[in-house]
């Protein structure tokens, strides 16, 4: 079962007042990100199937990358996270 509903994600993002990345960014996005996740598995971290989810939702938004950053540390309940997003934290009633 997975612990993220990133269709309840997905529906937060979508009400950010953000600028979607053009095509050519979220394609120069989407090539970064294959190349981070490449090198963490090489480093014996591959992420979690749900962690994929989470970021291949925010490249299908076009999140660009300084707010997928900040999206995650409020889902993370980082203390570091902007208060003001409204990103629900993960395990948060």
């Amino acid at each position: 079962m997975s612990a993220l509903d990133i269709e309840a994600i997905r529906a937060e993002v979508r009400a950010l007042d953000y600028e979607r990345g053009s095509s050519a960014e979220a394609a120069m996005w989407c090539e970064d990100d294959a190349d981070a996740r490449a090198n963490l598995a090489i480093d014996g971290m591959a992420l979690t199937p749900d962690d994929d989810a989470l970021f291949d939702m925010l490249r299908d938004e076009a999140v660009p990358p300084p707010l997928a950053t900040a999206i995650v540390l409020k889902l993370l309940g980082h203390p570091d996270a902007d208060p003001a997003l409204a990103v629900t934290p993960i395990g948060a009633d």
